[in-house]
């Protein structure tokens, strides 16, 4: 390794859709005592992480936030990046993606065109972006969805990922949602629920939650709960270990169920417990309760 990648300062790399947050990624990093540069251009990228490192320690961790505005801007930044990692560079990169419906809401209420659609439609833009993007997003170290955040909730979701503490090897999300208000967008992993009997048919729990320990009891009861626990637990460690020699940080596991209150929320409930006795930082999110 280099002198020069030996003393590199820490790049997290922002990106993802029009709309979806990048303003306000890039303005929390600067809250937290990140140097942030908006919109570099990729070829420059690793000649700021060369100043970074002749900089005695001044300058520690420099995020860049860049857009898609043309194949050639994103394969300029697809060579930037792999010449930091092929150097050792400590490199992260988060990609803030969202529904299009919430994308379109948020660019008419701001009467704006979107940068892509030239004198086509919004959602012109937005497909085209998608597209530009694809191969970024699936590269990725951290994808958050912003479709149905505020600007305090993304604050905190980059709070807790950037904030100067003890970096863990692996943090995780457990999210349960319902399938009926669609998939989450920023899944790694998918377990569903489903085959289970569903305690919305059990006039006692309907209107209980998983959290409740009857609703809890009454869906591990079932035949193959479990099974279904202890079998996932297990290949979650296989999972994770993976995770830990890729150098993945971040991983999301979405559990589902129809409308995310009762086997979901059971399921996910006791899935975070067993991470967090293999060693995994995790955090548990409903997204869906209380939603019907």
């Amino acid at each position: 390794m280099s002198d020069v990648a030996e003393n590199a300062p820490e790049l997290v790399i922002i990106s993802g859709m029009s709309g979806a947050g990048r303003s306000t990624a890039a303005k929390c990093l600067e809250d937290l005592g990140w140097f942030v540069v908006d919109n570099l251009p990729p070829a420059l990228i690793p000649t700021m992480v060369d100043l970074g490192a002749r900089s005695q320690g001044n300058v520690a961790r420099i995020g860049v936030v860049v857009d898609v505005r043309g194949r050639q801007f994103f394969d300029e930044l697809l060579t930037s990046l792999d010449e930091l990692e092929k150097r050792g560079v400590r490199l992260r990169v988060v990609f803030l993606d969202s529904s299009d419906e919430a994308l379109v809401r948020r660019f008419e209420s701001v009467r704006r065109p979107h940068p892509l659609q030239a004198d086509g439609r919004i959602v012109d833009g937005i497909a085209q972006e998608r597209d530009l993007l694809r191969d970024l997003r699936g590269e990725a170290d951290l994808v958050i969805d912003t479709s149905n955040l505020n600007v305090h909730q993304l604050r905190a979701k980059l709070d807790a990922q950037f904030a100067d503490h003890d970096e863990p090897e692996l943090r995780a999300t457990v999210m349960s949602f319902g399938f009926k208000y669609g998939l989450p967008v920023d899944a790694d992993l998918v377990v569903d629920c489903r085959f289970l009997p569903n305690p919305h048919w059990v006039p006692e729990l309907r209107a209980r939650t998983g959290t409740d320990a009857d609703v809890a009891d009454y869906v591990f009861q079932q035949p193959g709960a479990n099974e279904f626990l202890n079998g996932y637990a297990e290949l979650l460690r296989v999972v994770t270990e993976g995770y830990r020699r890729e150098g993945k940080r971040y991983m999301t596991l979405a559990v589902g169920c129809t409308g995310g209150k009762h086997r979901s929320v059971a399921m996910s409930e006791r899935l975070t417990k067993r991470l967090i006795a293999d060693g995994v930082e995790t955090v548990l999110v409903h997204r869906d309760m209380g939603r019907e």
